[in-house]
């Protein structure tokens, strides 16, 4: 085997190639990672400066509270202006347009910036919300169409209280609309019928939504256990290829390393057995063997040190990731130990499943950074919802426990979305 094949050999282990069909095939089909910004669904760069607020996008629940919003606007409109009805308030009328804005007001805030308010105004938005919508039915009884903001509203229970409570709001709000329909002298079959009409539309609503945000947590823990998935899929392929490069290593160290050592000793001894000129030969060749011996030697000991490419294994993780997409920055040829590695992509994925689970996010971006000294910086974070208050979670705290351990720190900042920064020195 001449030194040619030797560096060969070193080449390819060092470059983490494994020579397992299957395990060469798998990095085949790993993607490359970035130098920069990049979204690995679409491909596309991207960055800060390219995100767009969530509440200007068109989608269906955009368009459907700008719907909402827009015919709770018309119908106290109609009732404020409409002289017909407006003679017929229990109040007057201006008493009833300050409580029609109160109650828009809130139906505003706990719809539209729920993601910026704390929990608790959000809460006292929605509580005058419930309160506020049969009090505007029952003082204004001839408004035909009114009793449809009770519907609003008992649909929006569904995202704030509990399945018991929401049904105890539709039957009270089914109530109050038999109690309008009685106070403007309507029959009892007249009653009957558009109380149950109401009562339906609150019930078909209520059921609706209770799906949807069924389905949407479905989702999310389907996208959570991806990530861990795709988490523990990145370890394991890192575990199998330190596992075939040190097989690789004891095979070298113990077949080849052996016989280049018993070539040597033979070669000791045959030159001084032999005359010249052949002498000469067999002390060149004696010579190679030992550089030979040598340079195995040297890869079998940087083959046992190699550590994993960091980069490689986070890429792995956001690869392929439905929600929300991720912009990773990382240098492709940073190398760190075990332990810190190991920490980095746990802190990545811990932060990856808490912002499907709870933010509500549509991007994400991720930063792996060194300094000259060797201390590794991570920041991740991502445009979703969190409340102001927060406390970390478990998650959360376990992240901090394990870059602690390591000499590091973690601090976690909620202004424009949430984002975690952490740093861990040099070993």
């Amino acid at each position: 085997m001449s030194r040619t094949s030797i560096a060969a050999i070193r080449c390819s282990l060092l470059d983490g190639v494994d020579l397992d069909a299957r395990s060469a095939l798998a990095c085949a089909q790993v993607p490359m990672v970035t130098d920069g910004d990049r979204d690995f669904r679409q491909g596309c760069e991207g960055g800060p400066d390219d995100r767009v607020d969530r509440m200007t996008r068109l989608g269906p629940d955009v368009l459907a509270g700008a719907f909402v919003s827009a015919l709770a606007v018309a119908m106290g409109a109609l009732v404020v202006f409409d002289r017909s009805i407006a003679d017929e308030l229990s109040v007057p009328r201006s008493v009833w347009a300050a409580l029609f804005a109160a109650f828009l007001l809130a139906q505003t805030a706990g719809m539209w910036w729920e993601d910026r308010l704390p929990d608790r105004p959000v809460r006292a938005c929605f509580g005058s919300q419930v309160v506020l919508a049969p009090i505007l039915v029952l003082t204004a009884p001839t408004a035909g169409w009114l009793p449809i903001l009770l519907v609003f509203t008992s649909t929006f229970a569904v995202y704030r209280v509990s399945a018991s409570a929401v049904a105890v709001i539709v039957a009270i709000y089914t109530c109050c609309v038999g109690v309008s329909v009685a106070i403007r002298g309507g029959r009892i079959s007249e009653i009957v019928l558009i109380a149950s009409i109401y009562g339906a539309l609150q019930v078909a609503s209520a059921l609706s939504v209770t799906a949807q945000l069924r389905q949407s947590r479905l989702r999310r823990e389907l996208a959570a256990a991806h990530a861990e998935l795709r988490t523990a899929s990145a370890l394991l392929d890192d575990s199998s290829r330190a596992d075939e490069r040190l097989r690789i290593a004891r095979e070298l160290h113990d077949v080849l390393g052996h016989q280049l050592t018993a070539l040597s000793l033979e070669l000791e001894v045959a030159s001084h057995q032999v005359a010249e000129p052949a002498r000469e030969h067999v002390v060149r060749a004696r010579t190679i063997a030992r550089d030979l011996l040598a340079d195995v030697r040297a890869t079998v000991g940087e083959v046992r040190s190699r550590t994993p490419v960091l980069g490689e294994s986070l890429d792995r993780l956001v690869a392929q990731l439905p929600q929300p997409v991720v912009h990773l920055t990382v240098d492709p040829e940073m190398r760190v130990d075990e332990a810190r590695g190991l920490a980095v992509v746990r802190c990545v994925q811990e932060m990856i499943t808490n912002t499907i689970r709870h933010a509500n996010a549509d991007e994400m971006w991720i930063e792996v950074t060194s300094d000259p000294t060797g201390a590794l910086s991570v920041s991740v974070r991502d445009d979703g919802r969190v409340s102001p208050d927060f406390e970390p979670g478990h998650g959360l705290k376990g992240i901090r426990e394990r870059i602690e351990g390591l000499g590091g720190t973690v601090t976690f900042s909620v202004q424009r979305g949430f984002a975690v920064h952490a740093t861990v020195p040099a070993p």
